[in-house]
């Protein structure tokens, strides 16, 4: 119960910003006693835009508030929170956050992302967290190869967690790298293998399609690979980080999204747009720059602690 508390409070604390937003001055917003009119939604709406939840979510919270206000069935500001909870919470249902492993053999795990989303750091986490939390024997393979520095980084993270790591030098063919970490993690009985890719801009096809092509070649190596794509999204991009996703999603198939940098933004209602825009289930969120500060995302605690409520 005290590990759960202390990953509810971490998440809390990582999305405050957020809830600062939502609940700025909450003694005049959502005050018990408060009558419901006009002004009051149009705060509400400022607010949850500026919280990035996105202004197709927006618009059905604040309408959904108005026509049971209308209706005479709330009459008082404090009762509004209950309906953003219940629209946040609906249609996550369908999207398990769980990671879906090889039945035999190494899961291949292909992660994206553009530069300076996190890509590096959010591998180092997941590979932490699939070595200490799920008894894993991890690798993981440079193939970030055209970023000055990735390579050196990425090792002295395996290093720290104690996983094995395949590598090139830099400039190497990615695809050739990601060649060899595939016939090492299957000779070596790795039970998870991490590919770390480029970091690409969308607008850059010639990364896509380099992006493309490591897909292919672990999936010759492999049965079944990559048995996840994750991509990394920066969560203080907002509303960037779902252009971004939609193609990404167009040359990879992502299964799942880490959304990181949770710690350093107010914009953690993006998770919203993900929600509706992507149909993509978020898997990881990161909380802050340690492997530990990674999370099983889980609906129910991201909106409590997005709303600054308490378990």
């Amino acid at each position: 119960m005290a590990i759960f508390a202390k990953a509810f409070d971490k998440l809390k604390g990582a999305l405050k910003k957020t809830a600062r937003i939502l609940n700025t001055d909450v003694r005049t917003l959502f005050v018990p006693g408060r009558q419901i009119n006009e002004e009051f939604l149009g705060e509400v709406e400022e607010k949850l835009l500026a919280a990035d939840v996105g202004v197709k979510n927006t618009e059905k919270i604040v309408t959904t508030m108005r026509d049971r206000w209308q209706m005479g069935k709330i009459k008082n500001a404090d009762q509004c929170l209950s309906i953003i909870r219940e629209e946040m919470l609906a249609g996550w249902s369908g999207l398990s956050p769980e990671l879906h492993l090889a039945a035999s053999g190494p899961t291949v795990i292909l992660v994206a992302g553009v530069n300076g989303a996190g890509k590096t750091t959010s591998i180092a986490k997941l590979a932490g967290y699939l070595k200490n939390e799920m008894g894993k024997k991890v690798m993981v393979c440079a193939g970030d190869t055209f970023r000055a520095g990735a390579v050196h980084q990425l090792t002295i993270w395996a290093d720290r967690l104690g996983v094995e790591i395949v590598k090139h030098k830099q400039n190497a063919d990615p695809a050739a790298v990601a060649y060899d970490a595939c016939e090492a993690a299957k000779t070596r009985g790795m039970d998870v293998l991490i590919v770390d890719t480029a970091g690409r801009l969308p607008t850059q096809e010639h990364l896509i399609r380099e992006l493309v092509k490591i897909r292919d070649v672990v999936a010759k190596r492999i049965e079944g690979a990559p048995h996840e794509s994750l991509l990394v999204l920066d969560a203080t991009t907002g509303q960037n980080a779902i252009n971004q996703a939609k193609v990404f999603g167009q040359a990879i198939s992502v299964t799942g999204i880490i959304l990181a940098k949770l710690d350093g933004t107010a914009k953690g209602g993006v998770i919203m747009s993900i929600r509706d825009q992507l149909n993509i289930p978020v898997k990881f969120i990161g909380l802050g720059e340690t492997p530990e500060d990674i999370a099983k995302f889980n609906a129910e605690e991201y909106v409590t602690a997005l709303l600054g409520e308490k378990m």
